[in-house]
């Protein structure tokens, strides 16, 4: 079990400081934290040492990628103490979290949380030969309504050192959304990350050992469940939704609580999930090929064009990669 003063130490604020750097050294913050590297993390070793350390104000703006989203950026020294409090709850407590959690954890993402529901499709349906349903829900407002108090309780199940709980506590308590004072956690922490994981474990737990649900993904705020009978799935809403209520003040979005067979596809992690084959979201393609006619030659665009034909690589899509292959082999010439 680490200590707070093993936590804080130089050599860890050093690594969290590399972590944090990585693709971001153009970054005009990033620089000049850097050219006072010694002094500036000497300083936050100091603060931290002595517990007067006050986490600073954030930079909101709104990105679109493709939902709207309101981003909270906190300075350069409250990152790299992000990345120190990430890494140690990240090895903490991603053990203790079910198979099936797919956002932000190593070895998991997007593709594999679908590769994964294709899988279970396939099992439900008896290879596609029997009827198969599907429960997908999503959390109201997650990141602007998690409540602090409870985060904290959580907390608490794996760390007992009362100094790593008051830095921790520190940085929840650094951020309040408009749903009001004591709910939210940023989007643009990293630490949020790690932070909605251990909050919705607690309805991993209650979906796999008291609803008893075999085939249930989660990403982030949204879950799916698949089972052969839809009264069944349909029974599950309630006691989900209530669970959510009573012991993590959540609520189900009223309008993102479908139940839908598999023939009629399953619309999940920008993926429409069929009997034997995947498609890409009809969204997604548009948007793909908006911003592939858009992109110049830079690196970042070619990064995201190679994004894109990888994410293409696990769909049936093949005349819309030679599309794009030819949107791009035409910019070249």
């Amino acid at each position: 079990m680490i200590l707070y003063e093993d936590l804080i130490s130089l050599p860890r604020l050093l690594q969290a400081w590399e972590a944090f750097r990585r693709e971001k050294t153009n970054k005009r913050d990033v620089q000049a934290f850097s050219l006072h590297l010694e002094d500036n993390l000497f300083a936050l070793h100091t603060a931290l040492k002595r517990e007067t350390y006050r986490h600073g104000a954030y930079e909101s703006f709104w990105v679109n990628d493709p939902k709207r989203r309101h981003i909270h950026k906190a300075c350069v020294t409250d990152r790299v103490l992000h990345h120190l409090l990430y890494t140690y709850l990240y090895e903490l407590f991603d053990p203790m979290f079910i198979h099936d959690s797919y956002s932000c954890r190593l070895d998991k993402g997007t593709h594999k949380g679908v590769v994964r529901l294709v899988a279970f499709a396939r099992k439900e349906s008896a290879n596609y030969t029997k009827d198969c349903w599907a429960l997908q829900f999503d959390i109201k407002q997650f990141f602007a309504s998690a409540d602090h108090t409870i985060l904290k309780q959580l907390l608490t199940k794996k760390i007992s050192d009362e100094r790593i709980l008051r830095l921790l506590a520190k940085v929840i308590d650094s951020f309040h959304a408009a749903t009001g004072p004591g709910k939210g956690i940023p989007l643009g922490n990293l630490t949020s990350q790690i932070f909605a994981n251990i909050y919705l474990h607690e309805l991993d737990q209650y979906m796999k050992h008291i609803l008893k649900t075999q085939f249930y993904i989660r990403y982030a705020d949204d879950g799916v469940v698949l089972a052969a009978s839809k009264p069944h799935l349909i029974g599950l809403i309630i006691p989900i939704s209530d669970f959510l209520q009573k012991y993590l003040l959540l609520s189900l979005h009223p309008r993102k609580v479908t139940v839908r067979k598999l023939s009629w596809g399953i619309d999940f992690l920008g993926y429409i999930v069929l009997p034997h084959y995947v498609l890409p979201r009809t969204k997604t393609k548009r948007r793909l090929l908006k911003r592939v006619r858009e992109a110049d030659q830079s690196e970042s665009s070619n990064q995201m064009i190679e994004s894109y034909l990888g994410y293409l690589s696990h769909v049936k899509a093949n005349k819309l990669q030679e599309l794009v292959k030819h949107i791009v082999y035409g910019k070249l010439l």
